[in-house]
């Protein structure tokens, strides 16, 4: 429990410098990080003092208090109930002005409004975004984390040669899917942030979401897995062809492998993103493949399989700070983009923890586009 104690402090230490008095945590990952359970339909409220609170519905109190590092647990029936043990919290922790962090980037409206309701927050205390702070809390990985984030990678290692071994033609993208999912559960992972499989045409889509369509002699399938485990993600892609690829197919494999491989060779401390997306990028585009290109990259992964860092302008969506230049024991997947062609579409991507001198590939399995390779 110690390394919760560590972050909580380190949190205090942020709100200090921001000027809150408290934040009030929905995000599962957010929660997860700083008590150790992430449930949905919960809070936790950080004081600057490092108190920690949480409010849980009434049927999970017990689950929590086994799971949870909190200093307080409170439970509610509903949403009403809610709000009241917000406004306890508040009373509790004589909280009567100043200012409070909500994730606004997370919370929809409605939500939004149950914590600043005039029942739940005082009148006094400013609501604002404190998105950026938690962000910029988990960008740095300790050692523990990057050791479950490439055990994680294990397990989507695992999980992609089931899959791999799924591919032929008549067998449909659920099944392989299926079989991947099957091989994670089995191997530790205890959840997914989705598995994505698609073939043939489909490999030409940013976010092939499996279907029940059959695989084709010849298809290239593309493979891209996150599994879950002990809280933490790994992000693993690979494309293979269900026969035999056609000289553009193999030629487009290559160039994207040889510009991923020199992308990764780029990481460490000190590299920017925008650096490792233009050298990527670059390739491609030196390869006659400019107009292939869909999307950054590269993104952070940790808690969520997409994190900070993130691009400019994936972390304007996110409602995140654009990213700085990378520290050692940040995290990042490096080939999150494919080259889309409009008949078919390939991609590989790995999971990198940023060395100070170098590169820590965190995933390992072979690439090769034919299986008998």
């Amino acid at each position: 429990m110690e390394h919760y104690a560590n972050r909580v402090s380190r949190c205090r230490e942020q709100m200090k410098r921001d000027g809150y008095d408290a934040l009030i945590l929905t995000k599962p990952a957010n929660m997860y990080y700083l008590t150790g359970d992430g449930r949905l339909c919960a809070y936790a409220m950080v004081t600057r003092e490092g108190t920690v609170a949480m409010g849980v519905p009434q049927t999970d109190i017990e689950d929590v208090k086994q799971n949870a590092r909190a200093d307080f647990v409170t439970g509610f029936d509903d949403e009403v109930g809610l709000i009241h043990s917000v406004a306890h919290f508040f009373k509790q922790f004589e909280i009567k002005q100043g200012a409070v962090g909500l994730e606004k980037a997370f919370l929809p409206e409605p939500r939004l409004g149950m914590f600043t309701h005039p029942h739940a927050k005082p009148e006094e205390v400013e609501a604002r975004d404190c998105t950026p702070l938690m962000s910029e809390l988990r960008l740095v990985k300790e050692d523990r984390e990057i050791e479950l984030m490439k055990r994680a990678a294990e397990v989507a290692a695992i999980g992609m040669k089931a899959a791999v071994a799924m591919v032929r033609p008549g067998v449909s993208e659920n099944d392989v899917t299926a079989a991947a999912d099957y091989a994670m559960r089995q191997a530790g992972a205890t959840d997914f942030y989705r598995s994505y499989v698609s073939s043939g045409p489909r490999t030409n889509i940013a976010h092939g979401l499996p279907t029940l369509r059959k695989i084709e002699q010849n298809d290239l399938v593309m493979i891209d897995l996150h599994p879950v485990v002990n809280g933490y993600s790994s992000d693993l892609c690979r494309t293979v062809c269900a026969g035999v690829p056609t000289p553009d197919q193999r030629e487009a494999y290559n160039i994207y492998v040889r510009a991923l491989e020199d992308t990764i060779a780029m990481v460490k401390a000190g590299v920017g993103m925008m650096d490792l997306e233009q050298n990527m990028h670059g390739i491609f585009k030196e390869a006659g493949h400019g107009e292939h290109i869909f999307g950054p990259p590269i993104h952070g992964i940790g808690i969520e399989f997409e994190e900070a860092p993130l691009p400019a302008g994936h972390a304007f969506f996110h409602g995140e700070k654009a990213p700085p230049p990378l520290p050692k024991n940040a995290v990042i997947a490096v080939g999150n983009c494919g080259l889309y062609t409009g008949p078919w579409g390939v991609r590989e991507e790995d999971t990198v923890a940023i060395g100070q001198e170098g590169p820590v590939v965190l995933t390992d399995f072979p690439r090769q586009l034919t299986l008998d390779e």
